[in-house]
C-alpha cells in the first residue's frame, strides 16, 4: 500500500506543519518545514473565492530532516523554520502556506485557520472537521484506517499526532480532481470502481484526499457562502473541544462535509449551545466515532473497531471508549445531538455499495419551512443531478405511517423529530461473485454493526444490518433548533448550483441567523 512518507532523494518536494491548527489575529504562527530542495520560498494566502496573498518571503535555505520512529504517532519534531505574525486586522478563514522553489514550482502546501478577533453578530460560524481530517491523514505512514503501524489490523494507528503535515490533497486540489462518488452510475455489471483512488495513484495524491480535508469540503462551503454574501467566521474542532464558550454569541453553527470524529467535550459544548438557544445547521454526514484528545490536544486517540479489546479505558471508563457513539458501552447515540446515527446509514453510491441508487433525497414533508419556495412536492427528488446523496450518510430506525416516515425512537431520536426527506443506503458492498476482488470494504461494517447492536453474528443478522438510510431531519431542543442534512456531499450541490440544494440551504441559514437575509 502506498502511504505518504517523505524522501530525501527523488522529485523536489517540501513538507510543512504549524505548531497549532488555529490562531487569533495578533498571534504568531510557527512553521516547521523539511525539504529536499536546498532553497524554498513561502507564500501565505487567505483561501476563498479569490486567493488573497498576505505574506511572501524571499528564498530561504532549507534542509531535509529525518523522521522519528512512528512519526504518525510521535510527531515530526522538526525545528521551527519560519514565523509569521498574523495582522491584528486579519480576516477569519483558512490560510494556505504555499511552498515553492522560487521558480514557480509548487513543492507543497499547509493550512491553518485564523479565527475572528471578535465574534461578528451577523456571522455564521463554520466548525472545520479537523479531527476527521486527522483521522484520514496518512502522512508519515499511517492513519486511523490503514498504514504501517505494527500489530494492528491493516496497520492502522489508534494514536495520531497533530505535529505533522497534512497529506497531499487535503489542503489543495486541482479543479478536475474526482470526488468520492464516481461521476456516473455504472451502466452494466462489473467490478467496483473507486475513481478518486485511481486518480490519486496516478497523480501522487493521498488515497484519502477526497474523503476528508479542507480542499474537498470546508473550502467549498466557504467559497459558496462568501459568494452568496454571508459573513463566515471559522473555528476548528480543537477550539470547540477546549473552549466551552466557543459558539456563544453566534446564531448559527454550521458543520459540513465529512464530519466523523468527535470528543465528548465537543458534543457537550454543541448540546449546551443548542439548549441555550443556538441553532445548528449540519450539512454533513457520518457522525460515527468518539475520540479523545491527549497531550494538550496534540494527539488524537481512536481505537475504533478494536476499542473494546485495546482501549485502555475500556474497563475503567467505558463511557469514554473510543468506539462508535451507538456502542451500548458508550451509551450516547449521535441522534441525541444531531438527530441521526451513522450506523443506521453509511454508504451511498460508493464503490460497490448502492452504486446504481438514486443520488438525491426523496421529499416527504414538502410543507416544512426548509422547502419554502422550492416547489418540491411529496415524492419529488432533489440533488440527484449533483450526486448529493453519499458517500456516507446517517439515518434512524423508522417506519412508514400513511406514507410518511416516522422515527421509531429506539435509537436516540429526539422527541418531535421530523424526517423531511430520505434515501436508502447500504452497509455492505454487493455484486457478482466474480467482481468481489474489487471490493475495498466488503461487508465489514455490516458485521461490526450487527455484532454491536444485535449482537448476532448470523448471516441473516448481517444482512439485516447491511440496510441503512440517509435522512434530512429537523427538531427543536431546549431553546434552539437543529437541521441535519445527513450526507457528506451536500457541498457538491452548492458548488454545482443545484437550485433546490441552494434554496434549502438559504432557507435554513436565513431562519437560523435570526431572520437576517444576505445579498446575492
Amino acid at each position: 500500500m502506498w502511504v505518504e512518507v517523505p524522501a530525501e532523494a527523488g522529485p523536489l518536494a517540501a513538507w510543512c506543519y504549524s505548531d497549532r491548527r488555529s490562531y487569533s489575529p495578533g498571534e504568531t504562527v510557527h512553521l516547521h518545514l523539511s525539504s529536499n530542495s536546498p532553497q524554498v520560498a513561502l507564500r501565505i494566502y487567505r483561501d476563498g473565492p479569490l486567493a488573497r496573498t498576505v505574506h511572501n518571503t524571499s528564498a530561504l535555505a532549507a534542509g531535509f530532516h529525518p523522521l522519528p520512529e512512528r512519526v504518525y504517532e510521535q510527531g515530526c519534531q522538526w525545528p521551527v523554520f519560519a514565523h509569521w505574525a498574523i495582522p491584528a486586522d486579519a480576516e477569519p478563514g483558512g490560510y494556505v502556506v504555499e511552498v515553492h522553489d522560487g521558480a514557480g514550482h509548487v513543492l507543497g502546501h499547509h493550512l491553518f485557520i485564523v479565527k475572528a478577533a471578535h465574534k461578528r453578530a451577523d456571522a455564521l460560524v463554520l466548525v472545520a472537521a479537523t479531527s476527521t481530517w486527522a483521522a484520514y491523514n496518512d502522512w508519515g505512514g499511517a492513519n486511523h484506517y490503514f498504514g504501517i503501524h505494527p500489530d494492528t489490523p491493516r496497520g492502522r494507528s489508534p494514536l495520531l499526532s497533530v505535529q505533522r503535515p497534512w497529506a497531499r490533497g487535503q489542503v489543495w486540489l486541482p479543479e478536475d480532481a474526482p470526488r468520492s462518488i464516481n461521476a456516473s452510475r455504472p451502466r452494466k455489471p462489473g467490478p467496483a470502481r473507486y475513481e478518486f483512488i485511481e486518480w490519486a495513484a496516478l497523480n501522487g495524491f493521498s488515497k484519502y484526499y477526497a474523503l476528508a480535508g479542507w480542499a474537498s469540503y470546508e473550502r467549498l462551503f466557504m467559497v459558496w457562502a462568501e459568494q452568496q454574501g454571508y459573513t463566515v467566521d471559522i473555528l476548528t474542532q480543537d477550539d470547540l473541544h477546549h473552549d466551552p464558550h466557543a459558539l456563544e454569541g453566534y446564531g448559527c453553527a454550521v458543520f459540513v462535509g465529512h464530519d466523523e470524529y468527535w470528543t465528548q467535550e465537543m458534543r457537550d459544548h454543541v448540546d449546551a449551545f443548542v439548549e441555550g438557544g443556538g441553532n445548528v445547521a449540519r450539512f454533513a454526514g457520518n457522525f460515527m466515532w468518539q475520540i479523545r484528545l491527549e497531550n494538550g490536544g496534540l494527539r488524537q486517540v481512536a481505537y475504533k473497531y478494536d476499542a473494546a479489546e485495546l482501549d485502555p479505558l475500556a474497563a475503567i471508563d467505558p463511557g469514554r471508549l473510543t468506539g462508535a457513539w451507538e456502542d451500548p458501552r458508550v451509551g450516547r447515540p449521535g441522534a441525541k445531538t444531531f438527530g441521526v446515527n451513522a450506523l443506521r446509514g453509511i454508504y451511498g453510491a460508493f464503490g460497490g455499495m448502492a452504486r446504481r441508487s438514486p443520488r438525491g433525497f426523496t421529499v416527504f414533508r414538502p410543507q416544512h419551512w426548509a422547502f419554502a419556495g422550492t416547489g418540491l412536492g411529496y415524492a419529488d427528488m432533489f440533488g440527484d443531478e449533483a450526486n448529493l446523496f453519499g458517500y456516507e450518510v446517517d439515518g434512524l430506525e423508522y417506519t412508514f405511517v400513511k406514507g410518511l416516515p416516522e422515527p421509531l425512537g429506539t435509537d436516540g431520536a429526539p422527541p418531535g423529530l421530523q424526517i423531511l426527506a430520505m434515501g436508502w443506503a447500504s452497509v455492505a458492498e454487493q455484486g457478482r461473485p466474480q467482481d468481489a476482488y474489487s471490493f475495498m470494504l466488503g461487508d465489514g461494517d455490516a458485521r461490526f454493526r450487527a455484532a454491536l447492536l444485535a449482537p448476532d453474528p448470523s448471516d441473516a443478522s448481517v444482512g439485516e444490518h447491511s440496510r441503512g438510510a440517509g435522512m434530512v431531519v429537523y427538531f427543536q431542543k431546549g431553546n434552539g433548533e437543529v437541521f441535519t442534512a445527513a450526507t457528506c456531499e451536500w457541498v457538491q450541490g452548492l458548488v454545482l448550483g443545484d437550485v433546490y440544494t441552494v434554496m434549502i440551504t438559504r432557507n435554513v441559514l436565513s431562519r437560523f441567523l435570526l431572520g437576517r437575509t444576505c445579498a446575492g
